[in-house]
């Protein structure tokens, strides 16, 4: 059995409140849209992992304010 430590957690806010989160884990960046029941996607880099939460938010939508957590 393994187990995966969480290192850091950015919560992404767009306009309309929460929009997703990102998590580093030692795979990668996992990026998880609000009320989504599964991970979208594990990028290499947080900034790729902004670009995707960002891609998966409605067509339009501004770039989201991300805070570490």
């Amino acid at each position: 059995m393994s187990t995966t430590k969480t290192r850091a957690l950015w919560v992404a806010y767009g306009t309309n409140g929460v929009c997703g989160s990102i998590r580093h884990e030692d795979d990668g960046y996992v990026v998880v849209m609000a009320g989504a029941d599964a991970a979208t996607g594990t990028y290499p880099s947080l900034e790729s992992a902004k670009g995707a939460l960002h891609s998966h938010m409605p067509p339009g939508s501004a770039w989201p304010r991300f805070q570490e957590h």
